[in-house]
């Protein structure tokens, strides 16, 4: 009879990898340090972009220059509202003491208004003495951007170059910089009787202009990469 032996096999031996606490700690630390230097770096960023705001509002360029274009604001049951008056007074200022001969007046009908802003504008204006003839204004737009670029329809209509825009210290940066965007020759010339004159109205206008004005950037910086 034939016998068979069984030779004995070698053994597979499985090792278990388990991460241990410490290399945890470390992913977990990892990605809390990638974080905190993501708020860091947005934060910087964020401030870098107030600080830019509120040095430009004391930038001022009074003219000479073909025009003035006021952004539009809020109107009250048919008139400025003391912000949007603000505004008027210093740009019909500008043209009674010669540094512009004409004013361009922005802003269209509000929700509950029956004027647009422009033609409040315009009929605050004509009580305060400039002719007909040197008001121009559009009706269609309700924000900074389509302000500018309906102005700039009538700057290239009426042939004009150089022009100050008119709006509260605060908001000149963003202004200034989407109508040089748009291939506007413009210049800041801010209210000196802005009402936003506490430090509680003006934190809360500088917030909405650091959003507003991220936003426009943000848009802008994408809008290049896009062209790219």
């Amino acid at each position: 009879m034939n016998l068979i032996i069984l030779k004995p096999q070698h053994k597979v031996h499985f090792q278990k990898v388990d991460c241990t606490p410490k290399q945890s700690c470390t992913r977990q630390n990892t990605f809390r340090y990638g974080l905190g230097a993501v708020l860091a770096c947005s934060l910087f960023w964020l401030l870098g972009i107030m600080g830019q705001i509120v040095s430009y509002a004391t930038e001022q360029d009074d003219g000479p220059a073909d025009a003035a274009i006021v952004l539009g604001a809020a109107v009250w049951e048919g008139a400025p509202s003391p912000v949007f008056a603000a505004r008027l007074d210093h740009a019909i200022t500008l043209y009674h003491q010669g540094r512009v001969p004409a004013l361009i007046f922005t802003g269209g009908v509000g929700e509950g208004d029956s004027l647009a802003e422009s033609e409040v504008a315009r009929i605050y204006a004509l009580a305060q003495g400039v002719p007909a003839t040197s008001i121009f204004t559009e009706t269609v737009s309700h924000v900074t951007l389509t302000n500018l670029t309906e102005a700039k329809r009538i700057v290239q209509e009426q042939g004009f170059d150089r022009v100050l825009l008119v709006s509260d210290p605060l908001h000149m940066k963003r202004a200034v910089t989407i109508a040089r965007d748009l291939g506007l020759n413009a210049y800041p010339s801010p209210t000196p009787t802005t009402r936003y004159r506490t430090w509680k109205t003006q934190a809360g206008f500088l917030l909405r202009e650091t959003y507003f004005y991220t936003g426009y950037l943000l848009r802008r910086f994408s809008s290049a990469d896009l062209a790219d």
